[in-house]
């Protein structure tokens, strides 16, 4: 199972989660008054540098300026996670990962789709509704919204996603990683 870390905030955070074994880490950009896990494109940099080159790096945003998504393609992530519908004229250099939630359309235009109605609040996520995307979609989809070290195998046993996506069930505070929940959410997730 693929395991992705979200909300990072510090360097060492990032480099915790990839000794543990994440086979990504997140960091939200452009996205003030959303989260409360942003960081500025300098402190980005910094987080995606300090991960080696087989931890895949994903700018996190739910901005809909289009100056925003420009900047976020530019700090080089390895993908781009967005909540927005944008339009791409051309290819953007990174993978897209979009955010659907109940009542969405499937998105064709992109790389990955990522269940998530909750948007780092922690909010559990739709089981009916994150299985029949499963079922449905062509792309990987990713599950996201309420997982904890407690709950991630039975959900993945139930949704049988791509990968999961983690933030609030691994802190101690908003963007501050929890060593212990991160390993164990990690180890759940490769047991289940």
């Amino acid at each position: 199972m693929r395991v992705k870390i979200c909300g990072i905030t510090r360097p060492e955070d990032a480099c915790f989660a990839e000794r543990e074994g994440a086979d990504a880490i997140g960091v939200v950009v452009f996205s003030g008054g959303v989260s409360r896990r942003v960081v500025g494109e300098e402190r980005a940099r910094e987080i995606f540098d300090a991960v080696g080159p087989f931890t895949a790096t994903v700018a996190v945003s739910h901005t809909k300026s289009e100056d925003d998504l420009m900047q976020m393609i530019a700090l080089r992530p390895d993908a781009i996670q967005i909540s927005h519908p944008f339009r791409f004229d051309k290819d953007p250099g990174v993978r897209i990962i979009r955010v659907i939630g109940r009542g969405d359309p499937l998105p064709k235009d992109c790389d990955a789709v990522i269940v998530d109605d909750s948007h780092g609040k922690g909010r559990d996520f739709d089981p009916a509704y994150a299985r029949d995307t499963v079922k449905r979609s062509q792309l990987p989809v990713i599950l996201a919204g309420g997982l904890t070290p407690e709950n991630v195998g039975d959900a993945i046993r139930r949704v049988r996603p791509y990968a999961v996506d983690v933030a609030t069930g691994v802190e101690v505070s908003p963007g501050i990683k929890d060593p212990e929940k991160v390993r164990a959410f990690i180890t759940a997730c490769w047991s289940a």
